[in-house]
């Protein structure tokens, strides 16, 4: 299990975070672009994958990490339940989001 304080310590440890609010939710972004959610009330991340790690991610447990039922869903963006889930595997998750947002929009050979 997962504690609100021990997500928003992984989200920030990543280089250049920085911690916003986004309506009723915190936003953890890198660049200005959002990696992560965090939803205090529900006690749910919301991660933003490519279509293969949200699919990878998801195969964990489909009642802990599941995509969005949206079209965000079909943009890769994932709920985690942070009650569900071992913090290795959350700090996996948010490294991958983190990693996936830095580098999108990039050129290639940029």
């Amino acid at each position: 299990m997962v504690t609100i304080a021990s997500f928003r310590k992984l989200a920030l440890s990543f280089p250049e975070t920085t911690e916003l609010p986004h309506f009723e939710k915190t936003s953890f972004r890198v660049k200005k672009k959002i990696f992560a959610t965090l939803s205090e009330i529900n006690k749910i991340a919301c991660l933003k994958f490519s279509e293969f790690d949200q699919s990878a991610f998801c195969s964990y447990s489909k009642s802990a990490i599941y995509p969005v039922p949206n079209k965000w869903g079909k943009q890769g963006w994932t709920f985690i339940e942070l009650s569900k889930v071992p913090e290795t595997l959350l700090l996996d998750a948010l490294d991958t989001a983190y990693k996936n947002v830095l580098t999108s929009g990039k050129k290639k050979g940029s």
